[in-house]
């Protein structure tokens, strides 16, 4: 099984959300991808296979299956454009939330996903708590969302994540404000499916790109994700669909052995 680790959202290295991206002719078993997703313990490992005109893909974290992941589809478009289908412009994935399209532009990908639009709720129990910080709103879609008052508040947050588990709304955390010098900043917590802060969240974008959307009057924006790797992230509403893209940088490339996983691939 060939696999590399691709950093997205970043020109640097050691920059971005770091994805594992493994390439296979056929489906292997669930739970082997998920024990790989396990082994390789990155925020999500991303599962492709090549077919007539498309790729099937899926994507894992170190503890359960996702429908929707940004920063491991970008980092599965790099390796399709590099090792794949070198000199591609544009690929489609069939994936658990519809058919996802990337176009190649230089060394950029843009990503083109379905929207998603927070709507208000009332705040869980003890959010303000579990955040450290008073929130100027809440709304909730897919996550909690949490709007806080300024950048440095996003920057220095300290959840208890522990009791950040225990929230009944939501699957993760999307804690944003306006940027200092980009449009909006954000950090997103996921400790309910073992990842505590995801470095940069591509599928996060599809709500927040809506939401900030209305907010500063204006369909392109540049968001920063302000995780301590921290990621850049080029943003555009697209009427019911958004455009999430950024670079990507080569981390790794190997293959993953038979023998080492004590079972048939």
């Amino acid at each position: 099984m060939k696999y590399y680790v691709v950093d997205a959202f970043t020109g640097p290295g050691f920059k971005g959300n770091p994805a594992g991206v493994c390439v296979v002719d056929e489906w292997p078993a669930d739970s082997l991808m998920q024990d790989i997703a396990a082994e390789n313990n990155l925020a999500e490992t991303a599962f492709v296979v090549k077919r007539n005109g498309y790729y099937d893909l899926r994507w894992f974290t170190p503890e359960t299956e996702v429908e929707l992941c940004g920063h491991a589809t970008l980092g599965t478009s790099y390796v399709i454009a590099n090792f794949i289908e070198p000199g591609i412009k544009q690929m489609k994935f069939q994936t658990n939330s519809g058919v996802l399209t990337v176009e190649c532009i230089k060394n950029r990908f843009v990503m083109d996903f379905p929207v998603r639009i927070p709507v208000p709720v009332s705040p869980p129990e003890h959010l303000e708590k579990i955040l450290g910080a008073r929130p100027l709103e809440v709304l909730l879609s897919r996550d909690l969302f949490v709007v806080l008052e300024s950048e440095e508040q996003v920057r220095k947050l300290n959840p208890d994540f522990t009791a950040m588990k225990t929230l009944g709304q939501g699957e993760g955390v999307i804690v944003t404000a306006r940027g200092e010098r980009c449009d909006f900043v954000s950090r997103c917590f996921y400790p309910k499916v073992g990842i505590y802060e995801d470095p940069v969240t591509g599928s996060a974008h599809c709500n927040l790109i809506p939401y900030w959307a209305k907010q500063l009057g204006k369909t392109r924006m540049t968001g920063a994700q302000l995780s301590e790797r921290g990621g850049l992230v080029s943003c555009e509403l697209r009427g019911a669909r958004v455009g999430v893209s950024g670079a990507a940088r080569l981390y790794l490339t190997g293959e993953i052995q038979e023998g080492s996983l004590g079972r048939d691939l």
